[in-house]
């Protein structure tokens, strides 16, 4: 491995937000999912959790390309489920609070909220949005303002500008500054990682979590 791609590894193991997530929900579309983990690793979340409670669109695997992706499926972690209290009862076991990107009367500007603490970020499909059943396992509900003829934003663009936002707050916040030593849990990955860089292929499929 050359020197340029080791530290480039350091330095992502050591930008990586153990506390923060992506949940999609019964999202049809795989170039979205792709999109979003592209995303997802560009800003340094770790892993996501994928939830198809619908029949029509569950199998034992899903396949994300390369292409959507850019590659990042290979750095990031993604938790396949097709049952909701399974796939919550894992989130909320490692993540504090769960918002959901649901338009009602309390729902919370984006641009309003303290993004810097633990959370997991729900996004629904892009015909329905999020199930009632999903929403029951959120905190609170947040909206992307807008001032156009459109109401609402592509999954993939939304969920961006979302993670941008919470990426500035981090940054601003100094929780992006690289430490002198990994903690156990950043040595163990980068351990990882070195693994996963000797890995190759133009999709990766993902299995159902047991």
């Amino acid at each position: 491995m050359k020197p340029e791609r080791l530290q480039k590894i350091k330095g992502v193991v050591a930008r990586r937000q153990s506390d923060l997530t992506v949940v999609l929900e019964n999202v049809r579309d795989q170039h979205n999912v792709g999109a979003v983990i592209r995303s997802c690793d560009s800003i340094g979340i770790q892993e996501i959790f994928v939830l198809y409670t619908e029949p029509a669109l569950q199998a034992d695997s899903i396949v994300v390309g390369k292409r959507t992706s850019a590659g990042s499926r290979r750095w990031v972690d993604v938790h396949y489920y097709t049952d909701a209290a399974r796939c919550f009862a894992h989130v909320k076991s490692r993540y504090q609070r769960v918002l959901g990107t649901h338009l009602d009367e309390q729902a919370t500007s984006l641009y309003r909220l303290d993004l810097r603490q633990p959370t997991a970020f729900l996004f629904g499909n892009e015909r329905d949005g999020l199930s009632a059943e999903a929403l029951s396992y959120a905190n609170g509900n947040f909206l992307i303002p807008q001032v156009g003829m459109a109401t609402s934003l592509n999954i993939s663009v939304a969920c961006a500008v979302t993670l941008y936002e919470t990426y500035r707050q981090r940054e601003m916040a100094g929780r992006y500054a690289q430490q002198e030593a990994f903690s156990d849990a950043q040595q163990q990955l980068f351990e990882d990682y070195l693994q996963r860089h000797k890995q190759s292929g133009s999709h990766f499929v993902i299995k159902k979590t047991a």
